[in-house]
């Protein structure tokens, strides 16, 4: 761990969770509302397509 530190880099987790709060800053809570609704509309239609293809 102290070696991560000396070198001055973040892990996958840290980086993640400073992007999600720079866009929260910037974009706010509607933003994250409208890409969730189309993220379940893309699969809903992703499950549709696939009972029509049984």
């Amino acid at each position: 761990m102290a070696r991560r530190e000396e070198r001055g880099e973040m892990t996958v987790r840290e980086a993640g969770r400073k992007g999600g709060e720079t866009t929260k800053k910037t974009h706010g809570h509607d933003f994250y509302v409208q890409i969730g609704h189309k993220g379940g509309q893309k699969v809903r239609d992703l499950i549709n397509r696939g009972r029509q293809q049984e």
